[in-house]
């Protein structure tokens, strides 16, 4: 099993661009049945973390696929991230420097951060050659002239291209290793002049170390740093909700400059803004449905009185499973609500056929009548609700202990129905036969 370890970036491409600053170290772990006897997966990042601790070079344990996937959708390299935003590089590090060291000390983030890295926009190192007009126009040069010399040189000049099958490889032409390794030898680099003379480069450009910003980022028209924050034992949700009150308490942002939290958070967040609608829309169309179908508003009522029973086994599930709210529990949450909307259909009809046959047969009169009739519908015919229940508890209930890819997802979408389901059977065998018998009850 790959298990990706973030330090520096080995290679960049166009479309993934990373600072020199970030490492990568694919970590491949044996087969789990060769792991040390009650080791666990959280145990063993937090293992690796305590041994692997080096200045300057926080820890963020992914898996290698979830680093493209997360920094294709969200630009983030951590499942959480905040994003400054300003308009001077100086204020935007200081400002994210800050809320780092916020993090890291406050005792109400401290325990829950595994690691917090800001970007340092400044602490660029460069080499820079400033070109003098006056001295390459005596040996009749341009500026593009000696800069194409310079970039032939040190980072190379296709000249043709290799054919090998079907492979291709561009053939690049540069300096040998020995004459562009140091500043001195940079200078020597040989300028050809339309005389034919070939002049060293330090005669015609002052050689200069300058500082700069190492990678610069933008986004909506601003520069922008981000903070890689690497969170333990804590839901996303969870955390940004204490870590908000730090930064607002702890940090004193420079003028123009703003904060936005990134990465995971986000999804949460527009998940949860869809949930607001579809959830009061869904409920809204399973009322209507049922009402078309049923025609008498208290049978409907009745019949959702289900949703909040299975919310029992739901909510007492997740917290013996220690599962934090996430999108994947509210979609078993949704689906939860169909079941149990599903479980009360069924429990309403065989209690209603009993009851009208009853009327149909003119032996509903009293009480007892109602009942006997009562428990004609309900425990006489437990065993098409008990099929109906079980065979959706005993077909989800294994994929709990699944511990394979993908898992972890499949278990919090699971989870609810599960519990849901239990608490549904339960409640509705019991509560639903004497709700039925005071709405029947107050009419004879």
């Amino acid at each position: 099993m790959p298990l990706r370890h973030y330090h520096r970036k080995l290679g960049a491409g166009p479309t993934d661009p990373a600072p020199l600053s970030m490492v990568e170290t694919v970590i491949t772990l044996k087969p789990k049945d060769q792991w040390r006897i009650g080791m666990t997966w959280d145990q063993l990042i937090a293992e690796m973390d305590q041994k692997l601790q080096y200045p300057g070079m926080p820890n963020i344990w992914w898996m290698p696929i979830q680093t493209r996937t997360e920094m294709l959708a969200t630009g983030i390299r951590s499942g959480l991230g905040i994003k400054v935003f300003g308009d001077n590089l100086d204020d935007i590090e200081a400002s994210a420097v800050a809320i780092e060291h916020a993090l890291l000390n406050d005792e109400r983030t401290a325990p829950h951060t595994r690691s917090a890295f800001a970007e340092r926009l400044t602490g660029g190192y460069y080499i820079d050659f400033s070109i003098d007009r006056d001295k390459i126009a005596r040996y009749g040069l341009t500026v593009d002239d000696v800069q194409e010399v310079l970039s032939a040189a040190v980072g190379g000049l296709t000249v043709s291209k290799t054919i090998e099958g079907r492979e291709r490889y561009d053939i690049n032409l540069r300096y040998a290793r020995d004459f562009r390794d140091n500043p001195e030898a940079l200078k020597q680099v040989l300028v050809p002049t339309p005389s034919g003379a070939h002049v060293p480069l330090s005669q015609l450009s002052k050689l200069e170390f300058i500082n700069g910003p190492p990678m610069l980022r933008n986004e909506a028209g601003e520069l922008v740093s981000l903070i890689f924050v690497d969170v333990k034992d804590i839901s996303f949700v969870d955390y940004v909700t204490v870590a908000q009150q730090v930064v607002d308490e702890k940090v004193t942002l420079a003028q123009g400059v703003r904060v936005e939290w990134a990465g995971q958070f986000k999804y949460y967040e527009r998940v949860k803004e869809t949930l607001k609608i579809l959830v009061p829309v869904t409920l809204l169309i399973v009322f209507l449905m049922l009402f078309i179908n049923h025609g008498s508003l208290v049978e409907t009522l009745i019949i959702l009185l289900a949703i909040p029973f299975s919310l029992i086994g739901a909510v007492w599930l997740l917290y013996l499973l220690e599962y934090n709210l996430s999108i994947a529990v509210w979609v078993g949450m949704i689906a939860l609500a169909g079941l149990a909307a599903e479980m009360g259909i069924l429990m309403l009809l065989y209690l209603d056929l009993s009851y009208r046959q009853r009327i149909a047969d003119n032996r509903l009169h009293t009480q007892q009548d109602l009942t006997e009739t009562i428990v004609d519908g309900a425990a006489r015919r437990i065993r098409p609700k008990l099929m109906s229940g079980m065979t959706t508890l005993i077909g989800l209930t294994p994929i709990l202990w699944r511990t394979g890819t993908g898992a972890d997802v499949v278990k919090r979408i699971a989870a609810p129905m599960v519990g849901g389901m239990a608490s549904t059977l339960l409640l509705v065998l019991i509560v639903f036969p004497t709700i039925y018998s005071y709405w029947k009850g107050w009419k004879l």
